[in-house]
């Protein structure tokens, strides 16, 4: 390779701001169409005769597909192309959604919903790499992680605003189809601005397949078993069964990768303290987060009375508070500060909101009880999820951006449906403790209940992002040097990538 070519594959990209414009219209879609559904699910429910026992596996088939196979999915763009899976992931995305949109039978909406969980599984992974290898300077890189981690935390209340709006006047269908133009637009744009990273053939290393079905076989059991224990419980032999042998297929899992010549993902990107503090702080804050969004839907609408979209429009509050955080905050702090300095407060101040939401009453007012503990967990997220993101890929090397990727999105994915799952049992049985001495025939009372199960279930949440920001205090230690680039590797991981890229 000559020394130009090498010269111009350093150079700063003049179109780099328009590929954030793209990859976070990428990253919101996927994000957001992990709630967007749910306000709409009894609208689907209703016009496909979906049973009672059947409905959840709209949700689960997306959460399914894009959690177990986020491991594959970052591997194949960092063997065939970030760019390449991107618009691949894109396109399919669009048309899993067209199917969703058309169904006329249950089946044909779960098959697309885990058709789009399967793509999104493709997209995350390649939409972080590609924000980690576009922008290099450091303080470049707080501003688009601040973005992008914005995107991240507050897209799921997106979802639920976008869901209401969406069902109540238009129709549930469009909660599918508005993702197609976003997503032609996204890979039309993507297209044009993205540079080219397509690995050559004589340059690819094989693919991991027994690595593949263990670490992918053993994500999507874990996520199958915690959706499972939403509606069978926790002790059912089933959802028992999937988590034991997920945990097994992932210790296995990794007794495999340390030995295989071409691992599905190479361990030293987890073994890393910083990148695996800020994974464990993302997937214990999403385990509150989710939880959060599950409570207050239902408090909005069932306690409170509140249609879809005043219930989605309630949600507002917190999204601003993650976007302010995450870039206007975050983002200038975090080529100043330690990262811990950001991570741990953010932690605590989520847990100040959850502490607040556990005094909460069926009369409680909306702007002195909910709002207060949405702000602070929405300031409290931004400033987690932003230096965290970033974390994931600095000082990796560019032929495994999308593997590190993986990790934290796969933390992100499993958090979610443990949080669902376990803070969804927790509410339901102390509902059902406190209803069992008391007349539960009474609708006061039973509101009662449910904001006591709620109220429960939320000091647990509060408990859960206490624990993440004691871990997060002694694993992350990273802060930041001057001229810090975003993602650079060791230059013998460097001179073994390059010769793979083509230029574009």
């Amino acid at each position: 390779m000559s020394l130009q070519h090498a010269q111009d594959e350093q150079a700063v990209d003049p179109r780099r701001w328009w590929a954030l414009a793209v990859i976070a219209i990428a990253q919101l879609m996927i994000v957001l169409d992990a709630t967007i559904v749910n306000i709409a699910l009894p609208s689907a429910q209703k016009d496909l005769g979906i049973s009672d026992g059947n409905r959840q596996w709209v949700i689960t088939a997306y959460t399914l597909a894009f959690g177990g196979l986020l491991l594959l999915g970052g591997r194949i763009g960092d063997l065939f192309g970030r760019k390449r899976t991107f618009l691949i992931g894109l396109l399919g995305f669009a048309l899993a959604s067209a199917i969703g949109g058309f169904a006329t039978e249950p089946w044909m909406l779960f098959g697309a919903r885990a058709l789009q969980g399967a793509f999104g599984a493709l997209l995350a992974p390649s939409a972080l790499s590609l924000l980690s290898t576009t922008f290099t300077d450091a303080k470049e890189r707080a501003t688009a992680f601040g973005v992008f981690g914005a995107l991240a935390g507050g897209g799921a209340a997106i979802g639920l605003i976008m869901g209401g709006l969406l069902t109540e006047y238009l129709n549930w269908r469009w909660c599918l189809f508005v993702n197609i133009p976003i997503a032609i637009g996204a890979a039309l744009a993507a297209y044009a601005l993205l540079k080219r990273d397509h690995v050559a053939k004589g340059h690819r290393v094989r693919l991991d397949l027994p690595g593949a079905f263990l670490g992918c076989g053993g994500l999507l059991l874990i996520v199958f078993g915690t959706s499972e224990a939403v509606s069978r419980g926790w002790v059912d032999w089933l959802v028992l069964t999937s988590l034991c042998v997920g945990v097994a297929l992932l210790f296995v899992f990794v007794l495999f990768e340390r030995r295989t010549d071409h691992p599905l993902l190479p361990l030293h990107i987890v073994s890393d303290r910083n990148r695996g503090g800020g994974a464990i702080a993302v997937g214990l804050a999403v385990i509150g987060m989710f939880g959060l969004f599950l409570f207050l839907t239902y408090y909005m609408q069932v306690v409170k009375g509140f249609s879809p979209v005043m219930a989605g429009v309630s949600f507002l509050p917190m999204t601003a508070a993650i976007v302010i955080s995450a870039t206007g905050i975050a983002a200038n702090l975090m080529t100043r500060v330690p990262s811990r300095a950001l991570v741990v407060p953010g932690l605590l101040l989520g847990a100040g909101g959850m502490a607040w939401l556990t005094q909460m009453k069926v009369d409680s007012p909306y702007a002195t009880m909910v709002l207060p503990a949405e702000l602070l967990l929405g300031f409290g997220m931004g400033l987690v999820f932003m230096p965290s993101l970033s974390l994931a890929t600095l000082g990796v090397a560019p032929n495994e951006t999308g593997a590190a990727s993986a990790i934290i999105n796969s933390a992100q994915q499993v958090g979610g449906s443990i949080g669902v799952a376990l803070l969804n049992t927790i509410a339901a049985s102390a509902t059902a403790t406190w209803l069992a001495t008391r007349n539960a025939a009474d609708p006061l009372v039973l509101k009662q209940g449910q904001v006591h199960g709620y109220a429960i279930a939320t000091t647990v949440a509060m408990g859960i992002l206490l624990v993440a920001a004691v871990i997060a205090f002694l694993m992350i230690d990273h802060k930041p040097a001057p001229g810090e680039a975003g993602s650079t590797a060791a230059e013998p991981a460097q001179a073994t990538a390059r010769p793979a890229a083509e230029p574009r």
